[in-house]
């Protein structure tokens, strides 16, 4: 390994080659694409080297996706992590030469001397981390192909989508968390007259205090201390009954959104862009699943007014709109394709209202007669299966007694007997193998599908049933991107993608191409793969991302 010094600049610094020169030396290299490379975390090195006018072309192994798509859930992925595992290497770390704090020096201040041994190190361990992790995906031709042609492919897309950013009215947000602050000051002064007296809202400790011992609600649950518990699902709960929880989870929930989205989001415009730069991160979840820091973006709600009134801030420039196109209902297309049951996939097939046609057939009523609240039941009963959902936690959301709610799932089993012989044979293959796959080839371990523990082997199993789904569509949406980026490189349109959120893409597009791109999205993420019912795509449009949803 070899580390080429350009820019340390302290004092005493030996003469180094310029950067500019070394820059025009290597870019041929780098742009080649039939130089083939490998690296750890290549997309951060694509978009370092784009500020720099170099397109890095070639990228052919990261050993970070190699790990994750060998074992998600066997260790994190980042460098230091892997050596240790594959290698029993422990990696000098960025404190130990630079220091910790306010006293950490930046890489330009650190002497050649220190500086050399570690970044060549980086070099070093990647190759041999290739050449330990790359063996063992090659015995499995499934995952070879998950890495190749799903998670290969959208190093680059995600550099691109990273660098064009969102652009964002700071304006719009800063009058939303003014508005924010008002009513939270009203809930807590609201929740300070039902308690009788003044609190923290935020104090679990005094919580408890007010909810259990002053109101005497009742004890749901306890913290490992043996405390009353005033964690979510518990003030959820209790919400049904009692005026004090409900607006305790309110604020909570209005809290969140200012302190994460309202007050942060305007910090975060880059100035120089104007624009909002998210970092997707393609190996942190274990099923598959992209997610985003800095904002996170898939945890803006959407069900709220305030929610969508933080996306109504996401904005298209003048001269463009935005489209919003997403995958419907994808996870209980996978589940009807899976299961190949007759009844879902005829549903499907027809193009029905599936939670209406669920209805019809658990509550035993002809279509055109299911009322909203029997729709909503159903909806509850396809999404709750989708999660291994228990009686127990139906009764709970639909607010019926336990024994309605098993009524209601034997029905369901009845009426679709192909989803149960798919939950079985699944859990059966699980304890067998140890993992499940997605449609793809792509696996999930479960290490407590057999234990003994009956709440840790209940939760690998409602794992197991919901991993194939929830990881087929990520697959899905992973191929999708590949694919639109791929067609957007090469036409000449003026349209860009600038989000992933769950099952869904934004693209800032110019006005007068509305039409042409919304056809070919659709057209383009409905054949990202083949199931045996329809792949729905919905796409609109708008000057932000709340009218374009």
């Amino acid at each position: 390994a070899a580390y080429v010094p350009v820019a340390h600049d302290y004092v005493g610094a030996p003469d180094q080659l310029d950067r500019n020169w070394v820059l025009e030396q290597i870019k041929p290299l780098l742009e080649n694409p039939d130089r083939k490379k490998v690296g750890q975390n290549l997309k951060y090195d694509k978009s370092v080297l784009a500020n720099y006018d170099i397109s890095l072309e070639g990228i052919y192994w990261d050993t970070m996706l190699e790990s994750y798509v060998l074992n998600s859930t066997a260790t994190r992925h980042d460098m230091d992590s892997l050596a240790q595992k594959y290698l029993d290497h422990q990696c000098i770390t960025f404190e130990e030469i630079a220091g910790k704090g306010k006293k950490q020096l930046t890489f330009n201040q650190i002497d050649l001397e220190t500086a050399a041994p570690y970044a060549a190190e980086d070099a070093d361990i990647t190759l041999r981390l290739h050449e330990t992790i790359s063996p063992q995906l090659e015995l499995e031709q499934s995952l070879c192909s998950v890495f190749r042609d799903i998670e290969m492919p959208l190093v680059g897309v995600m550099s691109r989508m990273e660098r064009q950013g969102a652009k964002v009215d700071g304006r719009l947000l800063g009058q939303q968390s003014m508005e924010l602050g008002k009513r939270l000051h009203e809930l807590e002064k609201q929740a300070h007259d039902e308690a009788g007296e003044l609190f923290n809202l935020a104090s679990p400790k005094q919580l408890q205090t007010i909810l259990f011992e002053k109101l005497g609600l009742p004890v749901i649950k306890k913290t490992p201390k043996g405390q009353p518990s005033t964690a979510e699902d518990v003030l959820q709960e209790l919400a049904l009954d009692y005026p004090l929880p409900k607006l305790l989870i309110e604020h909570r929930g209005l809290s969140k959104l200012k302190s994460t989205y309202t007050d942060k989001l305007p910090q975060m415009i880059n100035p120089a862009t104007g624009r909002i730069h998210t970092s997707y991160h393609q190996a942190v979840t274990a099923t598959g699943r992209l997610s985003s820091s800095d904002p996170n973006l898939q945890n803006i709600p959407i069900r709220t007014e305030e929610g969508r009134r933080v996306r109504q801030a996401f904005v298209a420039p003048e001269g463009y709109q935005l489209i919003a196109a997403d995958y419907s209902q994808i996870e209980l297309r996978i589940m009807a394709h899976l299961s190949n049951d007759a009844g879902l996939l005829e549903a499907f097939d027809q193009g029905l209202d599936i939670h209406k046609a669920t209805a019809a057939e658990v509550f035993s009523v002809a279509l055109e007669e299911v009322s909203s609240d029997q729709r909503r039941s159903a909806k509850a009963i396809n999404f709750g299966l989708i999660y291994g959902m228990s009686s127990f936690g139906l009764a709970k959301q639909l607010g019926i007694s336990r024994k309605s709610a098993q009524e209601y799932i034997d029905l369901y089993f009845d009426r679709y007997p192909g989803v149960l012989h798919y939950m079985d044979r699944t859990k059966e293959s699980a304890r067998e193998t140890g993992y499940v796959e997605t449609l793809f080839g792509r696996r999930l371990y479960l290490p407590e599908i057999n234990a003994r523990n009956g709440m840790r082997r209940q939760a690998a199993e409602r794992t197991a049933i919901n991993a194939p789904m929830q990881g087929t569509a990520a697959d899905i949406i992973k191929k999708a991107m590949a694919r639109v980026d791929q067609w957007l490189l090469k036409s000449d349109l003026d349209a860009r993608m600038i989000m992933q959120v769950h099952d869904e893409l934004v693209l800032e597009v110019a006005e007068d191409q509305l039409e042409v791109v919304k056809d070919c999205i659709v057209e383009k993420m409905s054949q990202a793969a083949e199931l045996n019912v329809p792949l729905l795509v919905e796409a609109g449009n708008g000057y932000n991302w709340d009218e374009a949803h």
